[in-house]
């Protein structure tokens, strides 16, 4: 029999990982890591800590303490690395008003979960842009891939991702220290009876994963201020051995693994947690969407990403009610409860053309079914987005002197405006957070 056989497709991997190895190279740096570039003074002054240039420059006179950049050769702008733009935010004042980004105190970090299950609707991309934005703001992130695919991971400069220590090892290990905590539970007072005791076969036992610690599982990137948990395409398998997992142990809460994770973190140790969802509704999107605090949903200007969108929604939906009564009664006692509820909901246009008037339209109608859930400030698509995604980027990334300033700002005015919709929704989910969470 003549065909195409996992053999062949084998074969054609190791051909595009050597042309991946290129790439890279193409794209970062000679040593295949991706280095954050610094930031010239008028966009510290201007775009990021957004005060007036001659009030920047006076202060970093005046201020000797403060961080002086570096002057490129033939040069005569200052330019900054990103912790050193963080430390002149942690010692300046302007006008009595601290340069800090807003935080209530004692609460963990607040998290959104990006998703939509239609392939091409910008998650990642949005995903890269607003944490690349609220670490330019001050946050701390942290990011975390649920995609197989990785390519939030690429973009943020990782590989050689091992997929113990990705969004699978957490959902193994959790399955592990569950199973171990029901079976040591006490018998119940009443009935005298214990539950079934639980036996996990030696090939998940013998992964060692209920031996990781929390930090083990994530990765610090280029950027100061952001770190990851990665993914990569090895933990494909995870929606299949979710459901061996299921059926080993039909008590365990699959869903709330990441959940579970995410509460061992210190609850200073992040401001803002972001998911990249996969295109589908699985094991880890669920996981996704339920340690959520933000459903952030994504979608393109065209009638069928409209489509999707509205089935996405209703499908998702489906799924969180199947969970709140398949759980119902038996859901182990945590800090996040059932049914499954949101503090926002959001939905965010992307690859927008403003002159495109199937997009204006689409736009209207978008704004009519979602009203005030429709973020206000679609993202463009622009020629910077498209380099951009080519080059696994953000605007944010790209220095503004290899395009016209202009092409540029206009891109980054497109992502700013998204983001402070994304800050305010945030923030407003923030307030309404439990202090005991």
């Amino acid at each position: 029999m003549s065909g195409f056989t996992h053999e062949d497709l084998a074969r054609i991997q190791a051909q595009s990982l050597k042309m991946q190895s290129f790439i890279r190279k193409q794209t970062f740096s000679p040593e295949m890591e991706k280095t954050l570039r610094r930031f010239s003074s008028w966009e510290v002054a201007e775009l990021i800590l957004k005060i007036n240039q001659s009030t920047f420059r006076g202060r970093l006179a005046s201020e000797p303490e403060l961080p002086g950049g570096e002057v490129e050769e033939e040069g005569r702008q200052r330019w900054f690395t990103l912790t050193e733009i963080n430390e002149m935010r942690r010692k300046m004042k302007v006008n009595r008003r601290s340069l800090m980004p807003p935080r209530p105190k004692d609460k963990r970090a607040i998290r959104v979960a990006i998703s939509n299950f239609k392939g091409g609707a910008g998650k990642s991309t949005v995903a890269l842009h607003m944490a690349h934005a609220a670490a330019l703001d001050g946050y701390r992130v942290l990011l975390i891939d649920f995609d197989p695919q990785a390519t939030l991971t690429h973009s943020m400069g990782l590989h050689d991702v091992s997929e113990d220590l990705t969004v699978w090892g957490i959902i193994a290990r959790d399955l592990i220290r569950e199973t171990d905590r029901m079976n040591a539970a006490p018998r119940a007072a009443e009935s005298g009876t214990a539950l079934p005791q639980r036996r996990l076969p030696a090939s998940i036992r013998d992964l060692g994963l209920d031996a990781l610690r929390v930090p083990d599982f994530i990765r610090t990137t280029a950027w100061p201020t952001i770190d990851m948990i990665p993914s990569c395409a090895n933990a494909a398998f995870v929606e299949f051995a979710s459901a061996q997992y299921r059926h080993l142990n039909p008590d365990w809460s699959f869903f709330a693994a990441v959940a579970r994770y995410l509460e061992a973190l210190s609850p200073d140790a992040y401001d803002l947690v972001i998911f990249d969802c996969p295109p589908a509704i699985g094991y880890q999107s669920m996981n996704a969407v339920f340690a959520a605090d933000v459903l952030y949903i994504p979608s393109g200007p065209g009638y069928w990403e409209y489509d999707s969108t509205t089935s996405f929604i209703g499908q998702l939906a489906e799924a969180l009610s199947d969970l709140a009564d398949g759980f119902e009664g038996s859901f182990p006692a945590g800090k996040v409860g059932l049914p499954k509820a949101f503090l926002d909901i959001r939905f965010l246009m992307t690859r927008f053309e403003p002159g495109n008037d199937l997009h204006r339209a689409m736009f209207e109608a978008f704004r009519k079914v979602f009203g005030d859930r429709l973020a206000e400030n679609p993202i463009e698509m622009t020629r910077a987005v498209e380099q951009s995604g080519r080059f696994l980027s953000s605007v944010y990334e790209i220095d503004y002197r290899s395009m016209t300033r202009e092409t540029w700002r206009r891109a980054r005015a497109s992502f700013d405006r998204g983001y402070e919709e994304f800050k305010d929704c945030f923030l407003k989910a923030w307030d309404q957070l439990e202090e005991e969470q």
